[in-house]
């Protein structure tokens, strides 16, 4: 596809819209998992139905990232990026009018739906408008700020719970959504002349399960949907985790957890650092998967008597699963960006996440109320360990590919700043 060419001001200003965008689309996302506390206890029900809502936005989340990616690669992103916010500010209005959660569910399910309209075409935009340095010092902007985002929230959240109760929250998301998707689209006027991609084949062109010929895709989408579980599983269940067990109060708890998104960061220089001196992808992922099955061991013996042991292991392999996001759900995309299907691979890769966030914030719930939060740690734990192993398997085929050249360009310079998050 022919770039844009856009002035540095003009890159620069598309950075902060991106920026811009997915930090609200943050907001609109979690607001619903950020109160599940109180959720839980205003409407009266269990562990697994308050995480319904979840996961079925997990589900739908994943499901559109496919149809999403192809959408993405043919239609106008910008135009999608509005639609997909804007919608999910309103999902975020109706839930904080509904009382039922029989009627959150559906609403919440949309939600996801909503939101898988964002990341694809996103990708497509700074992959397709911004020259290399603009890339990657926007790639660093997105991931703090969607960081920044996930942390105003859980700071501010219990105030506005103390104040209002959990509906406040969701229609303050609302409001900032409707807003955001206006100046978004008002504000990114050059990426309007980004041209669909063509429906014709090139000798370079891939589709069908040829798009990953030459890569270990299924240890690849195994690995990613097994972050996804223990990235999103812990974030949803820390704060009734830590009111449950130690007996913290719900504001309390929510602001613990705001210490994991902070993390992010960590996990993201130390990903970079282990690259810059591995030169793999699947390896460091797979050590960062190690690093946290230690941790989910460590926080065994001491799961019901030491919250701050707890809460620091809890935010030891959060911070690894952000650090295998960069490697996974970052770098691998771009070893397609020469190939004009960008935005369906990274739909894919993404909607195995979202697969895996969806049983295992389902999952951690169900298992809670069933067998106790021993086990949830001992699954999170196991769950660690299978994803380095599913990594360790295909690690030299990885290489390979990487040594073969067949896949499309790749700047390894920028090892150290694409910390683009899903």
């Amino acid at each position: 596809m022919e770039k844009k060419d856009l002035t540095q001001k003009q890159m620069r200003r598309l950075c902060v819209m991106c920026c811009l965008l997915y930090s609200v689309s943050y907001l609109t996302r979690l607001s619903y998992t950020v109160c599940l506390v109180e959720i839980r206890r205003d409407l009266q029900i269990g562990e697994s139905l308050a995480g319904l809502p979840v996961t079925a936005f997990f589900f739908t989340y994943g499901a559109g990232q496919i149809l999403c990616g192809w959408l993405g690669g043919r239609y106008s992103p910008r135009k999608m990026a509005a639609i997909g916010l804007a919608g999910s500010a309103l999902c975020n209005l109706a839930v904080g009018f509904l009382s039922g959660i029989q009627f959150i569910i559906p609403v919440w399910c949309a939600n996801g739906f909503f939101q898988s309209m964002l990341w694809p075409p996103l990708v497509r935009i700074m992959a397709e408008t911004l020259n290399d340095f603009w890339y990657r010092k926007g790639c660093v902007w997105v991931s703090l700020s969607s960081s920044g985002a996930t942390a105003a929230l859980y700071l501010l959240t219990p105030s506005l719970l103390a104040a209002k109760g959990f509906r406040a929250v969701l229609c303050l998301a609302a409001v900032t959504g409707i807003i955001t998707s206006l100046i978004w689209y008002a504000g990114t006027g050059p990426v309007s002349a980004i041209k669909p991609v063509s429906s014709g084949k090139t000798p370079a062109a891939r589709t069908g399960a040829g798009i990953f010929s030459g890569i270990p895709i299924g240890a690849i989408l195994a690995a990613i949907a097994v972050h996804g579980a223990l990235k999103d599983g812990i974030a949803a269940w820390m704060p009734v985790y830590m009111t449950e067990i130690f007996g913290m109060s719900s504001s309390g708890s929510i602001l613990s957890t705001a210490v994991l998104p902070l993390c992010s960061v960590c996990g993201t220089m130390i990903s970079a650092a282990l690259f810059d001196r591995l030169k793999n992808e699947l390896l460091t992922a797979a050590l960062l998967f190690a690093a946290g099955t230690i941790a989910g061991l460590a926080m065994l013996p001491v799961c019901d008597s030491r919250p701050a042991v707890c809460m620091a292991m809890m935010t030891l392999i959060t911070g690894c699963m952000y650090g295998i996001n960069l490697m996974l759900i970052s770098r691998i995309p771009r070893y397609f960006a020469g190939r004009g299907n960008i935005s369906v691979v990274s739909g894919i890769l993404n909607a195995a996440t979202y697969a895996g966030s969806s049983l295992g914030t389902w999952g951690s719930g169900a298992i809670a109320e069933n067998t106790g939060w021993v086990s949830v740690v001992s699954v999170w734990s196991g769950t660690a360990l299978a994803g380095a192993l599913f990594l360790m398997s295909g690690v030299r085929r990885w290489s390979a590919a990487q040594n073969s050249g067949k896949e499309a360009r790749y700047s390894t310079a920028s090892s150290g700043t694409n910390t683009l998050s899903r």
